[in-house]
């Protein structure tokens, strides 16, 4: 059972220029907010934040007219919908020369729909997923690298995609995408803490994570190997039980196959447990 993993506050590295030297334009990870230099511009209104959202979502994709209205109005669009939709680009589209510090934003009118040309490092979800396809690339050659990069993804996550749901299934994807891109991370991040011998440093993180109200098991077990090569043995055992009765009460489930594996190889003291070990061969 993976789903998404909210905790936001967590101490992870300030993740001010994930080491390209400026600040990204455009944040979605958290509250929606558009920035030039150190000053925010204020993108008023549902509809228009609404609208930059979508075509943030699309990642320089063109978005038809049919799909934008559909993301903005749902079921209840306007008689002149196209029209309306033409006005508030307009308004958005000077709205973002305001934010032309460095090269020209683009938000074209195409016969097909709409499309606003961004880079990689002018939005923080494409600059994160960016980051931690790196990090993950370099891990096996430089770990501890990777783990810094990671973490200095992870902190620029202030919230919920959008600050919250947005818009219809293109704002929606994109954020269910970016979520389980997150969990992802969280994942690779312990993973990789746990191999070099950071067990007891992570107890904490990892028990954040694990009472949140997410239900992630892969976290759970990476709590339960860093308690148990921590010398907590029964507190390792008491996170399974606790991930259980969860399960049970909000989902009606049983653990997965892999969680009640780990909590075996715990009472058998499994050699793979121990640091040095590899307790991802426990999974397969």
């Amino acid at each position: 059972m993976l789903t998404s993993t909210h905790a936001w506050n967590m101490d992870y590295e300030p993740a001010a220029e994930f080491g390209t030297g400026r600040q990204p334009r455009f944040r979605l990870l958290g509250n929606l907010e558009v920035w030039s230099a150190d000053r925010q511009t204020e993108i008023r209104g549902t509809i228009q934040r609404t609208l930059l959202a979508t075509l943030l979502a699309a990642g320089s994709r063109t978005v038809s007219v049919q799909s934008l209205v559909d993301e903005l109005w749902a079921e209840n669009p306007p008689a002149t919908a196209e029209n309306s939709l033409q006005a508030h680009v307009s308004r958005l589209r000077r709205k973002l020369h305001s934010v032309g510090d460095r090269q020209p934003l683009g938000l074209l009118s195409l016969p097909s729909g709409y499309r606003l040309l961004v880079t990689d490092v002018d939005v923080d979800a494409l600059l994160f997923m960016q980051t931690v396809q790196e990090a993950r690339r370099r891990a096996a050659v430089d770990p501890h690298a990777a783990v810094d990069r990671i973490r200095q993804a992870l902190g620029a996550w202030r919230g919920p995609v959008f600050g919250g749901p947005m818009g219809g299934s293109i704002c929606q994807a994109a954020a269910a995408s970016l979520e389980a891109a997150r969990t992802v991370a969280l994942e690779t991040l312990f993973d990789l803490e746990l191999h070099h011998g950071r067990h007891s440093e992570v107890i904490s993180e990892l028990s954040a994570l694990v009472e949140s109200p997410s239900l992630n098991e892969r976290i759970c077990e990476q709590l339960m190997v860093a308690l148990y090569r921590s010398g907590r043995q029964t507190e390792a055992l008491s996170a399974f039980r606790r991930m259980r009765v969860r399960l049970d009460d909000e989902l009606g489930v049983s653990p997965s196959p892999s969680l009640r594996k780990l909590e075996t190889a715990i009472l058998n003291h499994d050699p793979a447990l121990h640091y040095g070990g590899d307790h991802l061969s426990l999974r397969s």
